[in-house]
């Protein structure tokens, strides 16, 4: 799977978070604008990112794809707001 243009490939990470003893998944943060991904393949037309860089995007932006028993998220570059 390779990525065109403008387009990243990214592998959300799931971020698990304790407050108060109480165990807060990414669906019960709300707080949080930005989720975090690892980046798996750039296109041609980004500059900026390589492979393997982990990255804060927006929690709207993207699409998912699905890649054998995997799910991917495809972004453009703008809704990268982070790089970490």
């Amino acid at each position: 799977m390779k990525a065109i243009n403008h387009y990243v490939v990214v592998d959300k990470i799931k971020e698990t978070k304790k407050e108060s003893g109480l165990l807060l998944t990414e669906s019960t943060d709300t707080d949080n604008r930005y989720l975090k991904a690892k980046v798996i393949s750039i296109g041609n037309l980004v500059e900026g990112l390589v492979e393997g860089d982990i990255v804060r995007y927006d929690r709207h932006a993207g699409h998912g794809i699905d890649v054998g028993d995997k799910l991917y998220y495809v972004l453009s570059l703008r809704d990268i707001v982070v790089v970490e």
